[in-house]
């Protein structure tokens, strides 16, 4: 008797996981079909773009991403940069002011990114008309051809962009993880998907969106997740996310265990939120037939891939030991998410630097296994991710 739960939760686990792995391996062989886009000019159109910044304790790096950014050969009377200050120092604010942008210095009873840039773009003076919006968070670098780039792709006639988010640091293993994280996210979640003809995922910044639907739907955020929330909404109107390979957006990966952990609170919070909003809509996805937002909320539902990766091992090889008729189909689960990812996995960087951190991931695993304990659906504190200086 014994034994048949035993087993019965072994195929239930199986199942489970599977799901998640079956959707993983479907993405990551489908960007095998992936081409490179050819560069469209059209025409000599130049847009008018508001660049947002939200910045929250942000004083180690916010000063040099602006200065960076003013740095675009794009002509400087086509877009207008606001840094949302939000808590930082008088010190940082005084750098900002030296600059020639807009700085806003909200006080808010409990902080968000929402609320930042639901308070920007209020501030917006009617006179003033902006044919897009550009979100990149603190600690974001661009090159100094990125809205030249941008407006060429806004020129097709596409509403919500995802630009490449790529990582600007690699200090530590975490760090090293963290960018790996990220290529093989864009790969399953924005190259695939676009190859196939669906939408993109968002990722919270080096995101693009039409100036006039982004001003009308700002006001509905309200979690801490609000790219995600800004994806149902996009969906449910049917509006693809377009992503840009070429256009990159330089991020900061996270140095240190604590940073992490509170990261993948952060998302992991942000996921279970997101699958709860999208849920009481999927009835009428299905009767619409509306694939892309029914994708998106499956992905909600997915488990970590790093939990994937350990878990699956530990199941083969603790199968193998007790019970070894029972681990083959566990082996070929672990086996076909290794392949997926390595696939996924861009190019460059497949290499020993990178293979070598893999003996990280477990214990970056055990603190995200630790945080299950603390996701609260209703919480919809901002949990910030530090910057060192």
């Amino acid at each position: 008797m014994i034994w048949t739960i035993i087993h019965i939760v072994d195929i239930l686990l199986w199942l489970i996981m599977a799901a998640s792995v079956m959707y993983v391996c479907f993405f990551s062989f489908v960007s095998l079909f992936y081409r490179k886009e050819r560069s469209v000019k059209r025409g000599e159109n130049k847009a008018r773009f508001l660049i947002l910044y939200p910045a929250y304790h942000e004083d180690a790096v916010i000063v040099h991403s602006v200065r960076e950014f003013l740095r675009q050969e794009y002509p400087s009377d086509h877009f207008q940069l606001i840094v949302i200050s939000d808590h930082m120092t008088d010190d940082t604010n005084q750098q900002l002011r030296q600059l020639p942008i807009t700085l806003l210095t909200p006080v808010f009873d409990k902080s968000s990114k929402a609320k930042a840039l639901q308070y920007a773009v209020e501030s917006v003076k009617e006179t003033d008309s902006y044919d897009h919006v550009v979100i990149l968070d603190a600690d974001n670098v661009v090159r100094t051809d990125f809205l030249s780039s941008l407006n060429d792709v806004c020129q097709q006639g596409y509403q919500a962009i995802q630009c490449h988010r790529c990582a600007k640091n690699s200090d530590n293993d975490i760090a090293i993880l963290d960018g790996v994280s990220e290529e093989i996210n864009n790969t399953i979640f924005r190259r695939a998907h676009n190859t196939i003809g669906m939408s993109s995922a968002l990722i919270g910044s080096g995101m693009c969106f039409n100036y006039t639907w982004f001003k009308q739907h700002v006001g509905q955020l309200s979690s801490a997740v609000e790219d995600r929330e800004m994806e149902a909404l996009l969906m449910k109107e049917g509006i693809f996310i377009k992503f840009v390979n070429d256009i990159p957006v330089y991020d900061e990966k996270v140095s240190n265990s604590d940073n992490f952990q509170r990261q993948r609170l952060r998302w992991m919070t942000g996921q279970v939120q997101t699958l709860l909003l999208m849920l009481p809509y999927i009835p009428k996805a299905i009767i619409k037939g509306n694939i892309n937002y029914i994708d998106k909320t499956i992905q909600q539902a997915l488990i970590p891939r790093s939990i994937l990766l350990v878990c699956t091992l530990t199941m083969a090889l603790l199968l193998s030991a007790c019970v070894s008729v029972w681990c083959l189909k566990w082996w070929i689960l672990f086996g076909l998410l290794s392949l997926s990812l390595l696939i996924a996995l861009p190019s460059q960087l497949r290499n020993r630097t990178v293979f070598r951190r893999l003996t990280y991931v477990p214990r970056l695993v055990v603190h995200m296994l630790s945080n299950l304990f603390k996701i609260d659906h209703k919480n919809t504190d901002f949990i910030h991710t530090k910057h060192d200086k």
